[in-house]
């Protein structure tokens, strides 16, 4: 008896130092957010005292009209999504297919190729820069959204591999099954393997998404329209004109900030899930 309330006396231990630990890692990653937050809704008064004041008394509302007035809010937002959206399709399409291809087909150097996709995913993005950079110049794509959307048609190493890991757990039987009704490598691919992967597609649309929006150098080397930017672009100029004015410059990042937020948040079963399901099966 003794034996077991000490061990149950120790599982509770352990248990309350892993939810303590977890808090405290919890309330360290939210308080930058939360100190923005504080700061989007003070006056131009009270925004550096000390001790800092986390509830401001009245809460000006006026600075997110003013953040969203202060720059084409709606024109860059409309930019954003445009580019967002495009590169979501061209990820899920493109790598799905190529992650179809790396798990079911059988073909020739499979594997050789599929050792030399993952090790360009070690290749530093600075290294190709510039000879990309140089790539869509000739072309004359700069100051298009040619260089931002047409290279998501043609898959990532990383989505590729998330997708590739999942497919291997779809039993084969099915498609076995399918080929024996006469079902074509397409058919399986879009009747069968795409609506059984939901939990990774959705992971992918996640990752892109969240990457697409919150990209600032991409939009920056590539766009020179003022027209033409992104929020993030946006908000840099935003910051270079009215970097003084903390409580609206805190304003318009919760803005630009919220749409990824809501999003990982209303998708984070299907992430996990996700994220979960594609380590199963090597």
């Amino acid at each position: 008896m003794n034996t077991y309330s000490s061990v149950k006396t120790s599982l509770f231990i352990h248990r309350i130092m892993v939810y303590s630990l977890l808090i405290a890692g919890s309330v360290l990653f939210i308080l930058p957010l939360l100190w923005m937050l504080s700061t989007s809704l003070k006056g131009d008064v009270g925004l550096f005292d000390l001790p800092p004041k986390w509830v401001p008394e009245p809460f000006q509302w006026d600075n997110y009209v003013k953040a969203v007035q202060s720059f084409p809010f709606l024109r860059y937002t409309y930019n954003t999504l445009f580019l967002t959206f495009v590169s979501m399709f061209g990820t899920v399409l493109s790598s799905s297919l190529v992650a179809y291809a790396f798990a079911k087909l059988r073909w020739p150097g499979r594997n050789v190729w599929f050792v030399i996709l993952l090790a360009t995913m070690m290749l530093p993005p600075q290294v190709t820069m510039i000879p990309v950079f140089v790539l869509f110049k000739k072309l004359n794509w700069i100051d298009t959204y040619l260089p931002l959307t047409v290279p998501y048609f043609f898959g990532g190493a990383f989505y590729i591999f998330l997708l590739r890991q999942f497919f291997m757990t779809i039993p084969k039987e099915l498609s076995e099954a399918a080929k024996i009704d006469g079902c074509k490598e397409i058919m399986i691919y879009a009747k069968i393997f795409l609506p059984l992967s939901k939990p990774a597609l959705a992971t992918l649309a996640i990752f892109t998404f969240m990457g697409t929006w919150n990209d600032f150098l991409g939009p920056l080397i590539y766009l020179n329209d003022p027209d033409k930017f992104t929020l993030a672009l946006g908000l840099r100029s935003f910051q270079m004109q009215y970097g003084t004015r903390w409580n609206v410059m805190m304003a318009a990042s919760i803005i630009v900030m919220l749409p990824t937020i809501v999003l990982f948040l209303s998708c984070q079963k299907y992430f996990i899930e996700g994220i979960t399901l594609t380590g199963i099966k090597g």
